[in-house]
């Protein structure tokens, strides 16, 4: 199979992921990047354009989880017919990185959110949406997946200087050190900060609730109104727009992923994430009486006399040990789905799992 390497390195393509597509891609296949996912159809890329595709019968056959299925920014073998005007996806190649989250409902799947993500823009807008335990979710999502998280504060227009600060404050209260950008979509205050992080070659994935300004950013980033808004309401609630999955390429050669508003944010089997998370009360654990300590009940637990002590924000606690009873997965305990991960994940390289259903 024959890759044109310099055109696909300008769509995140590194040597480990050609590797990968030399070994599985077979000779009539080519290899090509998921920039659309829509109710059972994709769009793909190519150093040579884009062209819708379809999943073959044996790869759906194939699949044991609907996190199987490809998304966007995987990379997947592809055949092209013969006009060149569409394809068929065969393979789906290994993840380096993730973002996820729980299935809706009481099915213990993953709903696959985006693949091979380098930094994923967190948005919260500085107005109705801002909160702090949301927040938490989405930082345990992206350190779960192994994706760096960054913090965009939008409308800032909307509150004074002294209430932005505070919100920053409120932020690094919680013991979350993650780079904070506050930006103003109206003033267009801090988008330079966020135009200049961004790099050649690799993904962005924007995540928030609906209305805090994503496919806003999407249009600032871009420099024209690539994507559809609506007007705000009276409240300065923004409304929901952004209906499909979606990369995009920017002018700067950087890549980005605009998703739809999520309004749950559910959490399963990330106990790595919540661990990183939380790293200020993990740091804590060796410190309790019990290698085991569950940081809820237990005597001499340094978690609890660091709660009742007014060192650790309450609010930062209790929701540390609803997330980490979220993630549990029925007849798995905490230090057996910690071994079996660190066995299964022998011979991955560094910093990367795969985005499959737990068995």
């Amino acid at each position: 199979m024959e890759i044109t390497s310099m055109e696909l390195s300008e769509l995140g393509l590194d040597r480990w992921l050609a590797d990968q597509a030399r070994e599985l891609c077979k000779a009539e296949q080519r290899i090509a990047r998921v920039t659309v996912v829509d109710r059972g159809w994709y769009i793909v890329r190519d150093g040579a354009g884009e062209v819708s595709a379809r999943a073959t019968g044996k790869f759906l056959h194939s699949t044991e989880s609907t996190s199987d299925m490809p998304c966007v920014g995987d990379w997947v073998c592809v055949q092209y017919n013969e006009d060149g005007n569409s394809a068929s996806i065969h393979t789906v190649l290994p993840r380096k990185t993730f973002l996820r989250r729980k299935s809706a409902g009481k099915s213990l799947e993953f709903q696959m959110i985006a693949a091979n993500i380098d930094v994923a823009l967190i948005v919260q807008s500085c107005h109705y949406d801002f909160n702090v335990s949301r927040l938490e979710r989405y930082l345990v999502m992206a350190k779960e997946g192994h994706v760096e998280p960054l913090l965009v504060l939008t409308k800032t227009d909307l509150v004074s200087a002294e209430a932005l600060a505070q919100l920053i404050a409120e932020i690094r209260g919680a013991g979350i050190n993650t780079r904070i950008i506050a930006i103003s979509n109206v003033s267009g205050a801090g988008l330079d900060q966020v135009k200049g992080m961004l790099g050649p070659g690799k993904t962005y994935c924007l995540l928030g609730s609906s209305g805090v300004g994503k496919t806003t950013l999407i249009n600032q980033l871009t420099g024209h109104d690539t994507l559809k808004t609506r007007a705000v309401s009276d409240s300065g609630e923004g409304r929901h727009t952004t209906v499909r999955r979606q990369l995009f390429v920017l002018e700067q050669g950087a890549l980005c992923v605009d998703t739809p508003g999520m309004r749950v944010v559910g959490i399963l089997g990330a106990w790595e994430g919540v661990d990183e998370s939380f790293d200020d009360i993990h740091a804590l654990s060796p410190g309790c009486r019990f290698s085991n300590c569950s940081h809820t009940n237990e005597p001499g637990c340094a978690v609890l006399q660091a709660v009742e002590g007014g060192t650790l924000q309450q609010e930062h606690y209790r929701n540390y040990i609803k997330l980490k009873k979220e993630s549990e997965l029925p007849g798995r305990s905490y230090p057996d789905r910690r071994k079996k991960d660190k066995i299964s994940e022998k011979g991955a390289p560094s910093g990367m799992k795969h985005g499959n259903k737990y068995k």
